[in-house]
């Protein structure tokens, strides 16, 4: 049993224990900690390899979520087109990454089963869509959502307990989504307690039951305790649930968070000469009619990708999806002016734009917006040295932020947005944009 020992600030300290680690995988390949803004939890394993909070090549974030798809697919038996070393060589070389995502995406592997991957929004929705594209087959996809959406009612809800935002939304366009027997995959970046998971299977098993269920994830810091209640669900509901993690293990801390609310913010800097301009890719993505509503009551009708995953999709429809987004990256290459480009995600937006920066050139890293609020601190050692706030395009009530842009690095940055109803939308996410010095920025419209 490994043992590890982290200092958060001087005010927090982490002991880890790790019980299972199937790729041999080092620690600071795949995480680092900060602190959180969150009363419920006051730290935060910040994943080198999902492109949220830490920029990461695009392609190591394809390969967090296919090698979740390769253990499950060893857990189910079935022989592994690759070997183990190629996929620890992958998250520390960027190149091997990529060569080993071309290898899966050519070779999909066929799911042994009928499955549906459910990602949880916002941090998994492409850790679970990227664990989903490794196969063929009877395989769907959906990911959950913070969106209220109308013209249609969501299939499943449920809560997430220890999060910022709770309510987690299910909008299978499909009615039939989720009946039958298939097993459902529950993909997440993190399990704390489980309960969240557990919540979702509740809800399921009342509206659709079933015998089988996988939890995936990265991390899994499940107590003895928190494992037990697993059991007991099991057992109670006559289902099995097996767990599947890069890494497992148990977490203890110590420290007063009370302290680190005095931390400073990053201060805004002067816009200077920087420009902004609007590119469409409207005409390579296929749109579903669907309009929402956001906490202030207002009405957005500019419609959703029909594709996201937000509503349900097919294995079968992957490929036309791989389509859209090459021809999307084509278009965008042609815009390129330098050699070092930040492409940046929004919310739950995330697969996508992942993918498309995967075919955009050398030169490119990725990462995401977010609802979670952390502590900056300008530290080597630290995960987050610089915060950006700004109001969502789609909620001007909800704040969001990004993470980790220091000055100087990039000539050029991609922002990519699914929908926004109207240019005003916009006004304070530009303005934390320009706030980093990068030159040129793109806002990207789907």
């Amino acid at each position: 049993m490994n043992k590890y020992s982290f200092n958060v600030l001087d005010q927090l300290n982490l002991d880890i224990q790790i019980t299972d680690n199937p790729y041999q995988i080092p620690l600071d390949d795949l995480f680092a900690l900060a602190a959180r803004i969150n009363k419920k939890r006051s730290f935060l394993f910040v994943s080198k390899i999902l492109g949220k909070h830490i920029p990461v090549k695009p392609h190591t974030g394809l390969l967090g979520a296919l090698s979740l798809g390769l253990l499950l697919q060893a857990q189910n038996g079935e022989q592994l087109p690759v070997e183990m070393d190629e996929i620890v060589r992958g998250f520390s070389d960027p190149a091997e990454a990529a060569k080993l995502h071309e290898k899966l995406k050519q070779n999909r592997l066929p799911v042994p089963k009928p499955t549906i991957f459910i990602g949880f929004a916002e941090t998994a929705t492409a850790l679970g869509h990227g664990m989903f594209d490794l196969f063929t087959g009877p395989a769907r996809f959906i990911h959950t959502t913070r969106e209220n959406i109308h013209e249609t009612s969501p299939r499943l809800s449920f809560e997430e307990e220890h999060s910022h935002a709770t309510a987690h939304r299910c909008y299978a366009a499909d009615a039939d989504f989720f009946k039958g027997e298939d097993t459902i995959v529950l993909v997440d970046d993190e399990i704390t307690t489980g309960k969240t998971a557990l919540n979702i299977i509740k809800d399921i098993q009342q509206k659709h039951p079933r015998r089988h269920y996988v939890l995936a994830s990265l991390l899994d810091w499940r107590s003895e305790e928190q494992k037990s209640q697993f059991t007991q669900v099991e057992q109670s509901m006559g289902i099995t649930i097996d767990c599947i993690s890069l890494i497992q293990g148990k977490i203890s801390v110590s420290g007063t968070p009370e302290v680190m609310a005095n931390l400073s913010h990053l201060p805004t800097d002067e816009a200077g000469e920087q420009r902004i301009r609007s590119i469409s890719l409207s005409e390579y993505f296929d749109h579903l009619g669907y309009s929402s509503v956001n906490s202030l009551g207002d009405v957005n009708k500019e419609p959703y990708l029909k594709l996201s995953g937000r509503f349900g999709m097919s294995a079968q429809e992957s490929y036309a999806l791989d389509e859209s987004i090459s021809n999307a990256a084509a278009c965008l290459m042609q815009y390129r002016t330098d050699k070092s480009t930040l492409c940046l995600g929004t919310g739950e937006f995330m697969y996508i734009p992942m993918r498309i920066a995967a075919e955009m050139g050398e030169g490119i890293f990725y990462q995401s917006s977010t609802r979670s609020p952390i502590h900056p601190f300008a530290d080597e050692a630290y995960a987050v040295k610089n915060k950006f706030a700004f109001q969502s395009p789609d909620d001007p009530a909800i704040p969001y932020y990004f993470y980790n842009v220091p000055k100087g690095v990039y000539g050029e940055l991609f922002v990519f947005i699914e929908r926004s109803s109207h240019p005003d939308a916009l006004k304070s996410y530009e303005k934390a944009l320009l706030s980093t010095g990068i030159p040129q920025i793109n806002m990207v419209l789907f």
